[in-house]
């Protein structure tokens, strides 16, 4: 996500960071070079107008003129800014009403709607407690119901009927009628979209919405779309009282002028993300944080909650407990490591977020994608249980067979050995007097100094 933009701002905010002093004409050569990375990221101009204006006014103002170092100075400039144009701060659902709370979901078709609405109830079902049903008011594809009835069964939760010989407004009142006799926390209506804004699409939501007074009006949006994003999105918020966005396949978008200029545009807050097909792939917007990957300075705060929630507590402590009786750490703990990160979005998932990655060769970057731990995880799984507790045993032969049986070559066994051994190595010193805590130092050690709040790095 972003790495176009960040690779263009990381390389002009570098050349002038390290300057003693800033003259006009070194802020003139930076901002130029800013203004020509976000109009290349696809940022709408409106947007770019006023996001450079504003660093102007502040850079060369007393805020940088009287820092010891007025390079940094700069990029904490450009880094507040980012933050402001993209919202500030998270801004949560509002569900304080009276059962069910109404989420009415709008967007035009293939913009990632109908997925939307199965991950924001999987997102509330889980993290908030809240008991959800959805329902599909799209009428004119069966498709689109059959979708919604499909993922709500993969993810258990309740989906309310309905078909193409309904009304949308037949089908929203029964809905909700179930829903409050059910005694459900939330109702999640998927509105049907078009290829395009038409008169008549928007007639249909005005009259839904209309009759179900929402609590939250969400605009689902494609990220990919780009600057036509933010002119969609105008055009929605005119035809309704948006109370948020939901920005998705960000993770497909290079660019990133979505994120920058869909609030801007619509003077509404991108309340969540979208980084992936899986129902999981849903996470609560942070200006500051997303801020922060872009200027290459990582989301080391994602990365921890992320391992708050998907690292298997009880399996780690057995892990830490076994390493520190000096059992040791085989090919079996190994690869449950490797579907850890999995779960938490894939190798370059989780490097995306520390700080530095971005200026990764691109050939370093091809090397950490999802199929290397995949690889590697067939390596172990055509090995013995024997094998896997003592790695020692694996030589000429067994390596061969272990290679046939995963499709790899003799190279790509030898290589997982040498880097099972490396992280066998690490594990003995976290084991060690102290470990823990020194490797949770370097984690944080990573965050900016100040975290990643406005006030500072």
């Amino acid at each position: 996500m972003f790495e176009t933009l960040t690779e263009r701002l990381s390389a002009t905010l570098r050349n002038i960071s390290g300057r003693g002093r800033l003259t006009d004409d070194n802020i003139k050569d930076t901002l130029r070079e800013v203004r020509m990375a976000l109009l290349e990221a696809d940022v709408a101009l409106p947007v770019v107008k006023e996001f450079v204006n504003r660093v102007k006014e502040r850079a060369v103002g007393q805020e940088v003129n009287k820092s010891l170092s007025p390079g940094q100075a700069f990029i904490k400039i450009v880094h507040g800014e980012l933050i402001s144009v993209m919202g500030e701060a998270n801004q949560d659902l509002n569900l304080a009403t009276q059962p069910p709370a109404i989420l009415l979901m709008a967007g035009l078709q293939g913009a990632g709607k109908t997925t939307s609405v199965a991950k924001l109830a999987k997102f509330l079902t889980e993290r908030q407690k809240k008991k959800v049903m959805v329902v599909s008011a799209d009428v004119y594809r069966p498709a689109a119901i059959k979708q919604l009835e499909t993922l709500a069964n993969d993810i258990g939760i309740e989906f309310f009927p309905s078909s193409t010989s309904q009304t949308p407004a037949e089908i929203a009142a029964a809905a909700l009628d179930s829903a409050r006799k059910r005694y459900f926390d939330v109702l999640i209506v998927d509105t049907a979209g078009r290829l395009h804004v038409d008169s008549e699409m928007m007639e249909e939501i005005q009259q839904l919405h209309k009759q179900l007074n929402p609590i939250e009006t969400l605009f689902v949006v494609d990220a990919m779309t780009g600057q036509d994003a933010a002119n969609t999105a105008k055009a929605f918020s005119e035809a309704l009282p948006l109370t948020g966005v939901i920005l998705t396949k960000a993770d497909g978008d290079a660019r990133g002028g979505a994120a920058l200029s869909v609030r801007h545009i619509t003077g509404k807050p991108i309340k969540f993300i979208g980084m992936g097909e899986k129902t999981d792939a849903l996470e609560p917007f942070y200006p500051d944080r997303i801020a922060s990957r872009i200027l290459g300075m990582g989301d080391v705060l994602s990365l921890i909650e992320e391992m708050e929630r998907n690292v298997d507590k009880e399996k780690a402590t057995k892990l830490a407990q076994k390493v520190q009786k000096g059992k040791g750490f085989d090919l079996e703990d190994f690869r449950e490591q490797l579907v850890q990160m999995r779960n938490m979005g894939g190798m370059m998932g989780m490097l995306d977020k520390l700080p530095g990655v971005s200026g990764l060769p691109d050939n370093v970057k091809g090397q950490l994608d999802d199929k290397l731990t995949v690889r590697m995880e067939a390596i172990i799984n055509s090995m013995t249980k024997g094998e896997r507790r003592n790695p020692d045993i694996i030589k000429g032969s067994r390596k061969r067979r272990i290679a046939m049986g995963s499709g790899v070559e003799i190279q790509d066994v030898n290589r997982l050995l040498k880097q099972f051994d490396q992280m066998q190595k690490m594990m003995k010193k976290v084991a060690g007097k102290g470990g823990l805590r020194k490797m949770m130092g370097n984690m944080k050690n990573m965050l900016p100094p100040g975290g990643f709040g406005r006030g500072g790095f």
